[in-house]
């Protein structure tokens, strides 16, 4: 019997061998193809931290510190117009002719921040230009009465002054090193509410609106235009970057409704800290002139940039010189194309105008030009409006309009009988000598029915009023009042720098 089982359980053991190869040849030509098909077909998976060729993504700015500190430094400013009687111009079939009205008392508010621990803070000229009260509120409640040290309406900036000190203050940004596309916060106290904080980017550099041309004949305007959200009570806020550094001040918005709709924009920090050191300092901006008129690109056409050549260069293309300015006595001519402040390219009038409003008179800059197809090189020493290098104080005299003024003295106010006034000692070339006969010695005592007791508070007043103003005074040893009036004039193609 164990004979007849052998065959047997040879023949199932060498079955199973077979079957156990022949399954084995299956397996490893099946499996491994499609394992290999699954790999091929799956995403690339690397662990978070994975350091290979690869780009990273910067990870989103952390605005809480530069928010925090900023709100404790930035003011809600609110103003407040006495009423009193104003003079409105007229028209009839027999020519223009003024009648008084009433203006009731107006409020207003605005924005400050506080630039210093003894109580300075800056804010915009249009946010207090009139006012006869100026209080300070902070973030905290607490509330004071601020003093006007000085504005400049040219840049839009005002300086106020409050009693008090140890107080949270912002420090200067660099605005030179701010870059598209960088994050920044605006923080102010817009539409009436309490501090607040926007976020958004830098969407552009060196912007001119012509807005600041409402307030004075000799504008400067080189905005950082921002998408951050600003709105009416923004005007004189902060404009922060993430180390919460002051590198703006927020002045104006674009938009059609008259809130925000994605434009705004900020007075660049390195000409505010110039601004505000000289009105502290003297009362007035120690403003650097290069003597030349130039034409802005924006404001000729396509005709015109060709026949000049500024189709095909960049630069500030140079109209005319004065004798006596410094652009003239360091060797530039008309025709000339400035390309360069300092080592600083400028293309634009807003770059050319934002150069310039960091030095004062008496300050030396190497200017960069082409003649011609040459590229040359020259030094300039800037000087003031005057043609001079000395510190023009705004207490003293001041020149607008084309024309000179200066305060007038104890000494001639009891002479003249009158409290005080403004003494035109040139009317020059300009508006008050193209509008009206006006002469040289002509006391300026009231702008529309009020009284002006300085240079800083005429200028002023003359551009809250948009130029469209009624000037009333005496001329020493004549009897009576005399009374002129003028009004804005157009748009010019060139302008005087």
């Amino acid at each position: 019997m164990k004979t007849r089982f052998v065959p047997v359980i040879l023949t199932a053991a060498i079955t199973s061998l077979i079957t156990l190869f022949v399954a084995g040849k299956f397996f490893n030509h099946n499996i491994e193809p499609a394992e290999v098909t699954r790999q091929a077909n799956q995403m690339p998976v690397n662990y978070a931290n994975y350091s290979g060729n690869v780009t990273a993504s910067t990870p989103p700015a952390d605005f809480q510190p530069a928010a925090e500190a900023s709100v404790q430094a930035v003011v809600h400013v609110k103003t407040k117009t006495k009423a009193k009687e104003v003079v409105f111009k007229r028209q009839s079939f027999w020519g223009d002719f003024y009648e008084k009205g009433f203006m009731p008392p107006q409020m207003g508010a605005g924005s400050g921040v506080v630039v210093s621990p003894e109580g300075y803070i800056v804010t915009n000229n249009h946010v207090v230009a009139d006012a006869d009260i100026v209080t300070v509120t902070f973030n905290d409640r607490f509330t004071t009465d601020a003093k006007l040290v000085a504005t400049d309406p040219s840049t839009d900036l005002a300086v106020l002054k409050i009693e008090e000190k140890n107080l949270p203050y912002m420090e200067f940004g660099n605005s030179d090193d701010v870059n598209l596309g960088q994050w920044v916060l605006a923080v102010g106290y817009p539409l009436t509410l309490d501090a607040t904080v926007t976020a958004g980017i830098i969407s552009a550099k060196g912007r001119s609106l012509g807005i600041n041309r409402r307030q004075s004949t000799a504008p400067v305007e080189a905005f950082l235009q921002t998408d951050a959200a600003v709105n009416p009570g923004n005007s004189g806020g902060a404009l922060v970057n993430t180390d919460g550094q002051l590198i703006g001040i927020n002045s104006a918005i674009a938009s059609p409704t008259g809130s925000y709709a994605g434009y705004s924009y900020a007075i660049p920090s390195n000409i505010v800290k110039k601004v505000v050191d000289d009105l502290i300092q003297y009362g007035a901006v120690q403003r650097g002139f290069l003597g030349i008129s130039y034409i802005d690109k924006k404001l000729v056409s396509e005709e015109k940039l060709s026949q000049l050549g500024l189709d095909r260069n960049d630069g500030i293309y140079v109209a005319s010189t004065l004798d006596d300015g410094a652009a003239k006595k360091a060797g530039i001519n008309q025709g000339d194309i400035i390309t360069e402040i300092n080592g600083v390219p400028v293309n634009t009038a807003p770059q050319l105008q934002e150069q310039l409003a960091r030095y004062k008179p008496g300050d030396n800059i190497s200017i960069t030009y082409s003649r011609n197809g040459n590229v040359k090189r020259t030094t300039a020493q800037l000087t003031n409006i005057d043609g001079t290098t000395q510190v023009v104080k705004e207490t003293e005299s001041g020149r607008f309009m084309g024309a000179s003024f200066k305060t007038v003295s104890n000494d001639e106010k009891r002479q003249y009988g009158i409290n005080g006034g403004i003494k035109v000692t040139d009317v020059g070339k300009g508006l008050l000598s193209e509008q009206t006969s006006m002469k040289n010695g002509f006391i300026i005592t009231k702008v529309n029915d009020r009284d002006v007791t300085g240079v800083q508070e005429l200028q002023s007043l003359i551009a809250a009023n948009n130029y469209k103003v009624r000037l009333a005074g005496v001329y020493p040893g004549k009897n009576g009042m005399y009374y002129y009036g003028i009004k804005p004039m157009g748009e010019m193609n060139t302008n005087e720098r």
